[in-house]
């Protein structure tokens, strides 16, 4: 199985790109946003790179961009709804 490792700025870029998708541009997600991820436990590094800096895998990136999805949307005013998911 290929893994593909991403830092930070991978991360948010890989992210950045589904939310766009689903929100018609309007919610953007920042490399501080990723760090946001990791320190509440949404986003766990599975390594680091040579300079100590944390690397995750895209499927756990796009499983925190999930888990994150709906309040993010609710931020900006985006009912979930329009995003083929149920409004909890």
């Amino acid at each position: 199985m290929d893994t593909t490792w991403l830092t930070t700025t991978e991360a948010a870029a890989h992210a950045d790109r589904a939310r766009q998708a689903l929100t018609a541009g309007t919610a953007h997600i920042q490399p501080a946003t990723v760090r946001q991820w990791a320190r509440r436990g949404h986003l766990q590094p599975t390594g680091l790179t040579e300079r100590g800096h944390p690397l995750y895998t895209l499927a756990d990136v796009a499983r925190a961009e999930v888990a994150t999805r709906g309040r993010a949307l609710r931020l900006h005013g985006i009912p979930e709804t329009l995003t083929g998911r149920p409004e909890s």
